[in-house]
Order: C-alpha cells, then structure tokens, then sequence
C-alpha cells in the first residue's frame, strides 16, 4: 500500500478534478440561466437536493433510468445546489436575480474552497476512509444530512448541541464529490 501522504495527494487531486467538473456544470447553467437560484430559499434548495438525492438512490435499487440520465449528474447537482445553499444562508435570498454571474462565481469558488478545505482535514483525521466505502453510503448519508437540515430548517435554524444547516451542506458536498470520484475512477 502506498505511503498515506501519496494516497491524499492522489485524494486531493482527484477531489479538484471532481470539482472542476461541478464548476464547468454550474458556470454553463449561470450563463444560461443567470443567477436565478438566488431567487430560492434554504428550505427549498434543501428540498432540490433531496429530489436528486432520491433520484440516485431510485436508479441504484432499480438498476436503469427511464429518462436516461445517470447518476452522476445528481451527484453534480448535489454539489452545485448545496453551494448556492451556503451561498443563500450567507447573503439571504433574493427576490428577482440580483448578481451577475462573475460574482456568483466568485462566491461559489469560496464555498468550494472551503469545502475542499474541510475534506482535507476530515480525510486526515478519518484516514481515507471514504475509499472503502461504497456509493450507495454517500448518497444514504446525504439523505440523513438532508433529513437533519430539514428538522434544523424547521427550528428556524436552531440547535442545541448540533452543527448547523451550512456544515451539513458542505457534507453533502463532500460525500457528492466523493460519488464523483468513485463514479469517474
């Protein structure tokens, strides 16, 4: 077995890939679309998540897709779709489309980097763990995660001992890009 320090390189590397490809996705829909999410509120994007989220797991017990679409562009849209989650939860949502879409980039890369930056510390701590398991778990706990933000979302954001709603979005967006990878290896 490789040296740990090589393996999270490849990790590193891997995740960057991964996001790169949620990044082309979500800069492509803004020039198509403009920034129009801005317009959603958490509650409603926690609710977009879980429609893709269930999608996945549909096509994973049933073994096809009627529509044709696969399961890896849910996982992207997992990751895209929690960004502009934390995005809503930091500016508030909007009532027409108010940003352009050089500066929804810029506010999504900060997500991103961030996200990025907690799985290379949770990779540390938990060893690669996420490698022996499989695609089924990620998209089961993001299901759990998106079940936790619903209860959060319905306490109107308050927890007694518990992270709140934008630590269980990055979640989502680790354990989606995770899919990514294991779906693209």
């Amino acid at each position: 077995m490789p040296p740990l320090n090589l393996i999270m390189a490849d990790t590193n590397q891997q995740f960057d890939q991964a996001l790169a490809l949620c990044r082309d996705v979500f800069e492509k829909k803004l020039r198509d679309y403009g920034a129009s999410w801005r317009i959603l509120r958490p509650a409603a994007l926690t609710d977009q998540i879980f429609i893709k989220a269930k999608r996945i797991r549909s096509l994973q017990v049933k073994g096809h897709s009627e529509v044709g679409e696969g399961i890896l562009p849910e996982f992207i849209g997992i990751v895209n779709y929690a960004a502009v989650g934390i995005i809503q939860l930091q500016l508030g949502y909007a009532d027409t489309k108010d940003m352009d879409p050089d500066t929804a980039l810029r506010h999504y890369d900060k997500v991103i980097s961030d996200a990025r930056a907690l799985m290379i510390k949770k990779n540390h701590d938990y060893d690669e763990a996420w490698r022996g398991m499989r695609v089924l778990s990620y998209v089961d706990l993001i299901l759990m995660k998106i079940e936790r933000t619903k209860e959060i979302e319905d306490h109107n954001g308050l927890t007694q001992v518990s992270e709140g709603i934008d630590a269980n979005y990055m979640d989502m967006i680790n354990y989606a890009v995770f899919g990514i990878i294991k779906l693209t290896e």
